[in-house]
């Protein structure tokens, strides 16, 4: 999958990270602060909406006083040690990483979460060195699954679409891949389980996880020598 590539392109959350499990919690506790109980609709509504598109749609469906901006900020806080201390790169990721910057092929991240807390986990996992780019979704006109952060990214790495392969673990950022003329591998989440064979069908490869690559697998076997 990465022959001819000049860029990789990695959504965060549920693809290169292992942390949508904290944005379940974090809603579970928000919303019980307003004594609401979470609808078994929201996850779908919110897929692959911004960090800001997602706030709006919190304050219009639950009537919430609070301004976009200051659910924004309750979210980073609650989600800041969480991300801190609990959420790390899915296997393989790193040696992936390191295979694409020995091979002179240019990073990024479009990602649906806040700069704030992407550039905390960029700090705190010791990665931000390797990206060209990072993009929120909130710099883009639409969220996924409208192809605008892919091709944003694209543009801002100085790659053509068709040159780039993207990671995404759900249905929404795969479409947003696909219309960007991109090549998408899905990237297996126990949070989207549920759209595994949807996934399988859309994307044009599957893995489990980084090490089923098998460029990682050799840098992984030439750490262990």
């Amino acid at each position: 999958m990465l022959q001819d590539k000049e860029a990789v392109i990695f959504d965060m959350d549920g693809s290169l990270v292992d942390s949508m499990w904290v944005w379940k919690d974090i809603d579970v506790e928000y919303l019980g602060r307003f004594g609401l109980a979470i609808p078994d609709d929201l996850q779908q509504k919110i897929e692959g909406m911004s960090f800001t598109e997602t706030a709006a749609y919190f304050r219009e469906r639950f009537s919430l006083d609070d301004s976009v901006e200051e659910i924004k900020a309750d979210w980073n806080a609650m989600a800041w040690e969480k991300y801190r201390t609990r959420v790390m790169l899915k296997p393989g990721a790193r040696e992936l990483l390191d295979y694409c910057r020995m091979h002179d092929i240019r990073l990024g991240i479009a990602t649906s979460n806040s700069r704030e807390i992407v550039d905390m986990v960029m700090a705190e996992r010791g990665i931000g060195d390797y990206f060209s780019c990072i993009m929120t979704s909130c710099e883009a006109k639409k969220g996924k699954p409208a192809p605008d952060i892919y091709l944003l990214t694209a543009g801002r790495l100085g790659v053509r679409p068709e040159r780039c392969l993207v990671f995404e673990d759900i249905v929404f950022g795969i479409q947003a891949g696909k219309s960007a003329g991109m090549e998408v591998c899905a990237v297996d989440d126990a949070y989207s389980a549920y759209q595994e064979t949807e996934k399988r069908c859309l994307a044009d490869y599957y893995i489990t996880d980084f090490t089923d690559i098998e460029e990682v697998k050799a840098i992984m076997r030439e750490n262990e020598d």
